[in-house]
């Protein structure tokens, strides 16, 4: 039930889940030629499946939203519409997402949140909503989507522990 509505709290902020599978497919198919978009966007609905992902994006989203009703106090309600570059909350929420599947999908955050590629780029402009924190966390489900998918790769060098004594 939660991924439902995720889902549809995604797409109510102006996020599809394939804006999201086309960032992880650009991340992914460098290193697998052979990865399809269905495959980045299963990994995508994965990643929010999980419920720790659904509730921070919950989260973000709520506050985002309180932001542009003016209803947060003083001085958070000026930081968010500011967007201040030094709050790094937003950041914070989105590396728990990316911890899902290891430190690969933190240094693919950091690359997505510098570069803000498509969707995540979109909701970064300054217009009428406020996305804080969605940009940052679409950032962080590309990110896990695409950890995922590197893990799973059956390209994946695997190693075998030495025998014990």
């Amino acid at each position: 039930m939660s991924f439902e509505i995720a889902e549809a709290q995604l797409l109510r902020r102006g996020v599809k889940l394939e804006d999201i599978a086309d960032i992880v497919y650009s991340l992914q198919i460098v290193y697998n030629s052979e990865l399809t978009m269905e495959q980045c966007l299963d990994s995508v609905k994965a990643v929010l499946q999980k419920r720790e992902v659904q509730y921070t994006l919950f989260t973000g989203i709520a506050l985002d939203e309180l932001a542009e009703k003016k209803l947060l106090p003083e001085p958070l309600q000026a930081i968010m519409e500011a967007d201040e570059p030094l709050y790094g909350v937003d950041e914070t929420m989105a590396l728990g997402i990316t911890s899902v599947f290891g430190m690969i999908g933190l240094t693919s955050f950091g690359y997505l949140d510098k570069v803000k590629p498509e969707i995540i780029g979109k909701l970064n402009e300054k217009g009428a909503q406020i996305h804080v924190f969605l940009d940052d966390l679409v950032a962080g489900l590309a990110a896990a989507s695409s950890a995922r998918i590197a893990h799973k790769s059956p390209k994946a060098n695997h190693y075998q522990s030495p025998k014990l004594p």
